[in-house]
């Protein structure tokens, strides 16, 4: 046996149904596959020297809108409703394929930096999401945002399903892109529109990924709207199953958590992000205990400010055992899986990333924790959750492709990137003047 690529003098965390870890371990890579995980050395073409880091797969950020990068600190301090309708959605209007091709490839390369090798990302213009994942290398999953109101990308929601399907198209045999289905919420989008989507989404076995449940006005709405809730409502509409992914999922009751479960849809929580709005905390805990994969996202750089899951998982782990007084809460490891192998169900890709097995895609990153914050290191899940953040990243390989080695990315040219990034800066201060 031999490999390109070997792994050697690391902490193996394989978070593999086992939760197996190899001390002084080494992972084989051959081509874009996972062939040796062990203590055993293999011959290689190339030795990459892990100095005694926490090897792991590489994280999954389950809910993002990349492009919002360039959105950064744009509005602060200031209830969802008010940020989406007063701030976001009037920028949103000048949108351009220019403008989200930028944001994503700032986005993606922050990412790779602090160790997310995938997203799933709803945003518009997303075959401009595609085009820069494809670019720096990272695997994702995209789906175009659908609403009521005309978009800057397809115009009329009857063009939007017509992108939909194009984009499906385009992209549903490539090895890093999947495609899916976004309609935004259920009070953004009709009862139509929901109906249209969903379908979509049975026709092509495609991923279905909406916003639920964020806010307490967003419930009260579709209860008045329906007369049921939201849960409720989509079980109506058949749009409840196992591809489902559900974001936020923040306001949502005993008989809602049931049916989730029963339907065995996927929750994608965003701690950071339902914090800073003061959008409340998902009753995770809860969710789990009911057997519901549920994973975790940043959102999007506008309402986190960052992409950091190293961050976020603090975070989540905090959040919890205080909203719960009870430290045995959320423990380190549980975190971390919904940071990696819930992160890869929740998306249908956990037969292919998620963890660090023979036969799977090499999606893997390494840890620096010869740093003064990460040591000593009596047991990594607790280092990896409390005490590291996306700065202690140092290598990462994506497909079996090396893309950020001793901290420098390869795939493309940073110094490049945040020029252009500088430059929209300008025009977008213009328009909020």
């Amino acid at each position: 046996m031999k490999a390109d690529i070997l792994i050697k003098n690391g902490i193996i965390v394989t978070m593999d149904k086992n939760d197996s870890v190899y001390e002084n371990g080494f992972v084989g890579i051959k081509e874009d596959r996972i062939i040796y995980v062990g203590r055993e050395k293999i011959d290689a073409e190339r030795i990459i020297d892990a100095k005694g880091g926490i090897v792991l797969p590489g994280l999954i950020n389950s809910h993002t809108h990349i492009p919002m990068s360039l959105f950064r600190g744009i509005a602060e301090d200031i209830p969802l409703k008010e940020w989406l309708e007063k701030v976001i959605f009037p920028i949103e209007k000048r949108l351009s394929a220019e403008l989200v091709y930028t944001g994503s490839l700032l986005s993606c390369a922050e990412m790779i930096m602090t160790g997310t090798t995938t997203f799933c990302d709803m945003y518009i213009f997303e075959d401009e999401v595609a085009k820069a994942a494809k670019k720096t290398g990272m695997r994702c999953i995209i789906s175009e945002a659908l609403y009521d109101f005309p978009s800057p990308n397809y115009g009329s929601v009857e063009n939007g399903f017509r992108y939909t399907e194009w984009l499906i198209e385009k992209w549903k045999d490539d090895p890093l892109v999947n495609p899916a289905v976004g309609p935004h919420t259920l009070y953004t989008c009709s009862e139509d529109v929901l109906k249209r989507a969903n379908e979509i989404s049975l026709k092509y076995s495609v991923p279905l990924i909406i916003h639920v449940s964020e806010t307490e006005e967003e419930v009260k709405k579709i209860r008045e709207r329906y007369g049921k809730k939201p849960f409720e409502f989509m079980e109506s509409l058949g749009m409840l199953r196992e591809n489902t992914i559900a974001a936020h999922c923040i306001h949502v009751d005993e008989e809602e958590i049931r049916l989730i479960s029963k339907y065995n849809v996927k929750v994608v929580h965003c701690p950071e992000c339902n914090m800073k709005l003061a959008s409340g905390i998902a009753p995770v805990s809860e969710m789990l205990k009911e057997g519901i994969c549920v994973c975790l996202g940043t959102d999007g750089c506008a309402s986190n400010n960052n992409l950091d899951l190293l961050c976020e998982m603090d975070t989540c782990a905090k959040l919890h055992k205080i909203r719960k007084m009870d430290p045995t809460e959320m423990p380190a490891k549980e975190v971390l899986k919904m940071a990696t192998i819930y992160g890869a169900k929740a998306l249908g890709l956990d037969h292919v990333i998620g963890s660090i097995e023979v036969g799977k895609k090499a999606d893997i990153i390494i840890v620096d924790s010869n740093r003064p914050h990460l040591l000593p290191m009596y047991d990594p899940y607790s280092n990896l959750v409390y005490s590291a953040i996306g700065d202690d990243v140092i290598f990462s390989i994506i497909n079996g492709k090396i893309v950020m080695e001793e901290r420098r990315l390869l795939t493309v040219d940073l110094s490049h990137i945040l020029r252009e990034v500088k430059k929209w800066e300008a025009r977008i201060k213009e328009w909020i003047s």
